[in-house]
């Protein structure tokens, strides 16, 4: 790609958004980001890698469809960068799938009001990126670390750069989640989980899968779990005596 100074000046980095310098003909990145994440290696080409923000985003809204996800719900989100890229998990990352994996997300994330947790690899103990006001609304313990692509991931790794106040939290028990290349988010999901089958099953050439969660069923057999309706005027009455 050739470019002049005054259009590389208007360039914007895909990791933190800020001025960049054109590094190839796929990814813009600034300075800064070289120095912290190192410039990597994306193995895809520019047209796998522009069609991941639409993978996630198609595979995110029929998510929040199934999961009636919006203001107050926590989604959590893990992914593998190496997988989305046909590498096997923690062998090929790269910032570039990231960015485009975190504007998908996020492009879902403002449309129906829903927060976001970014859990990061098992060299931080899977602990997750969220916002500050989401740590403390939900009361979650905070750790402390800086999420880079070595230790992290390089999803999270991007996370960190794009919230506002990005802190990590140790754990979360999310409402929903996505997980891209099998990084096991379980752990963060609420009791009970539901697995959902995406129509799209593959974002980039990482499999998907993903779950919504419901409240436990108590009671037994003489439970009821909905009010009949008001007009119902033949409804038995089985009360305890």
């Amino acid at each position: 790609m050739n470019l002049n100074l005054k259009s590389i000046h208007s360039l914007r980095c895909k990791v933190c958004r800020h001025d960049a310098t054109n590094l190839g003909i796929i990814i813009v990145v600034c300075v800064e980001c070289i120095g912290i994440f190192g410039k990597g290696a994306c193995k895809m080409d520019t047209e796998g890698l522009g069609a991941i923000r639409e993978q996630v985003a198609e595979i995110l809204e029929e998510l929040v469809g199934i999961a009636k996800l919006g203001k107050g719900k926590l989604v959590v989100v893990g992914a593998s960068t190496s997988e989305v890229a046909g590498e096997r998990i923690g062998t090929g990352g790269a910032v570039e799938i990231a960015a485009e994996l975190f504007a998908g997300i996020d492009r879902i994330r403002q449309q129906y009001g829903f927060d976001v947790a970014f859990q990061c690899c098992e060299h931080l103990n899977r602990a997750l990126v969220v916002e500050r006001d989401v740590l403390e609304r939900l009361g979650l313990t905070e750790v402390a670390a800086v999420p880079v692509p070595k230790a992290g991931g390089s999803m999270a790794a991007v996370a960190y750069t794009h919230l506002s106040e990005p802190c990590l939290a140790e754990s979360v028990q999310a409402h929903a989640g996505i997980d891209i290349g099998e990084t096991m988010i379980g752990m963060h999901l609420q009791r009970v989980a539901v697995p959902f089958r995406p129509s799209r099953r593959f974002v980039g050439k990482a499999r998907v899968t993903a779950a919504w969660t419901r409240p436990k069923l108590i009671g037994g057999e003489r439970a009821v779990y909905a009010l009949p309706q008001k007009n119902d005027q033949n409804q038995e009455s089985h009360l305890c005596q």
